[in-house]
């Protein structure tokens, strides 16, 4: 991070990074990309029945005030003049759902949050009234399979069963949107003329939307039952949506917008085709560039939108695997079994032994996602003995993460037909030297981290100083300072990493199939 610095200096972008546990804002310089700054606010989830997940949209709102507002008095501590700041850009969790009143500005329920499984109902009442019950069937459309993950299925569980919401839709004043538009829509001025709008990358991942024309679809919208007049505006990644209405920042536009993944891929200047990066965060997250054509996947991922960076700037598509739960397996172990302290706690544990000495955690706690779509496996740790530890426990669900994306760089790999030869990695857990080297040790490739890995927040840093209108960042590969990284090269042959990957695939099939039935019944689906 930068030292104090006296004076003038060029100009600086800020970036709100909403994610699934914590809100932060940070403040790059233009020229350089480099962080000055930054401040981070825990978010709750709350887990009202098992399988739900929720949070509180206003506490969100709350927290990314806070973080303005902290991040622009370190700023001036630092002798920074916040006049600098030309824009700020948003990257958020996404598929999240909220629905909220437009003259009153109140959310009519907490968020859905991407990770909810009370939708399983929902989704399989859907699949009977889709020829031959095929979850794909949209997938040309969309890129997506019908599941509980996406925004139009949490929809629709809303309109089912909140009546405030049913009521407020009746009455034309219902609002819905994914967490980047109730936050442009807030910090523009909310129920004062705040901006409703969205861009391609979010609504990608509603299964409202067309990847190819880029709108919203009515045949969609008709078949979840979703009126049209309460979605937002569709826009690109990087113009000028409107102007934040309060605070420190008034008057600045906000002018970038990206789902955090989409963020991280160009953060990590993934602006070829056949280029990658993982992120690591609550969900794991590795997209591929596929250039300016959709790739349909054959192997189980998904088709979304990459970013289109000004709108007359063409469309970028990318193939993503999906993974729910790789930073939050981590929380789990420290919130839920009490095993350890902090997160770093849970790296020092599973360093102490080196090994998970045969065990195996599959942590299908919503369920698998990619390349199985299997919204009926369930976590397990198997292979126990009696010598198994708390420390070989903290080994295997590092691991866990490790090879679930080793099944999604398989499933890329013969989506591609082009190996990678090196893995671009990102997120809060890349801090983890354990599992990054576990990582290269099970993929049999370099995993290459660079050293500043707030690549999402830069990725959202990027596409608003990058706007007509703005001006300040250049998106041209030529201006772009080398990025300096740290590699980590395979240390274990790759018969053994062969050996240690079979058994997991073993363990992953015992998941399946846990979950027969859903108990809790909800609504019907119109």
């Amino acid at each position: 991070m930068a030292e104090a610095r006296g004076g003038a200096m060029g100009p600086l972008v800020g970036a709100i990074d909403q994610g699934t546990s914590s809100t932060r804002f940070l403040v790059f310089n233009a020229k350089t990309a480099e962080l000055l700054s930054y401040h981070q606010v825990e978010i709750q989830q709350k887990f009202p029945k098992e399988g739900w997940v929720e949070q509180d949209p206003k506490e969100i709102l709350q927290s990314v005030y806070e973080c303005v507002e902290k991040t622009c008095e370190k700023l001036k501590q630092l002798n920074v003049d916040i006049a600098s700041i030309k824009a700020v850009g948003v990257c958020n969790q996404r598929e999240t759902t909220v629905v909220w009143d437009k003259r009153t500005g109140e959310p009519l329920y907490n968020a859905l949050v991407w990770l909810d499984l009370r939708t399983q109902s929902t989704v399989e009442r859907l699949l009977k009234k889709i020829p031959g019950h095929n979850k794909s069937f949209f997938k040309n459309k969309t890129g997506l399979p019908l599941s509980t993950y996406f925004s139009a299925v949490k929809l629709c569980w809303l309109l089912d069963n909140v009546k405030e919401v049913r009521q407020a839709v009746q009455e034309r004043r219902a609002l819905f949107g994914t967490i980047d538009t109730w936050l442009i829509w807030s910090l523009t001025g909310g129920k004062n003329g705040g901006v409703h709008c969205t861009d391609v990358t979010n609504a990608s991942r509603t299964m409202l939307f067309n990847i190819h024309s880029l709108e919203w679809d009515t045949e969609l919208c008709k078949f979840f039952g979703i009126p049209m007049e309460i979605l937002p505006k569709v826009r690109s990644s990087s113009e000028i949506y409107g102007l934040m209405s309060s605070g420190a920042l008034t008057g600045v536009p906000i002018s970038g917008c990206l789902g955090d993944q989409s963020a991280a891929l160009v953060g990590q200047m993934c602006f070829k085709d056949g280029q990658a990066k993982n992120t690591y965060g609550t969900g794991c997250f590795l997209l591929c560039n596929t250039g300016q054509k959709p790739a349909i996947s054959e192997h189980g991922l998904l088709t979304t939108v990459a970013y289109k960076m000004g709108r007359d700037k063409p469309v970028y598509y990318a193939l993503e695997g999906s993974v729910a739960i790789a930073g939050a397996v981590v929380r789990w172990l420290r919130d839920n079994l009490g095993i350890a302290k902090s997160s770093s706690e849970v790296e020092k544990l599973a360093a102490e032994v080196g090994t998970s000495y045969g065990c195996y955690f599959v942590p299908a706690f919503s369920g698998l996602y990619a390349p199985y779509w299997e919204p009926s496996a369930r976590g397990i740790i198997c292979g126990l003995t009696q010598f198994t530890n708390k420390n070989h426990i903290a080994f295997a669900a590092l691991e866990a993460v490790c090879f679930q994306t080793r099944e999604i760089l398989d499933a890329m790999n013969k989506d591609c037909g082009i190996p990678l030869r090196q893995l671009q990695v990102d997120g809060g857990m890349t801090n983890n030297k354990i599992l990054m080297q576990l990582q290269a040790d099970i993929l049999c490739i370099p995993v290459v981290k660079p050293s500043m890995p707030e690549t999402t927040a830069l990725g959202a840093a990027m596409a608003a100083g990058a706007a007509e209108g703005v001006g300040v960042w250049s998106l041209n590969p030529a201006d772009f300072t080398a990025v300096t990284s740290e590699r980590f090269e395979p240390q274990i042959n790759p018969e053994e990493s062969e050996y240690r990957y079979t058994r997991w695939k073993k363990a992953v099939q015992k998941s399946m199939g846990w979950e027969t039935t859903e108990p809790q019944v909800d609504g019907n689906c119109k």
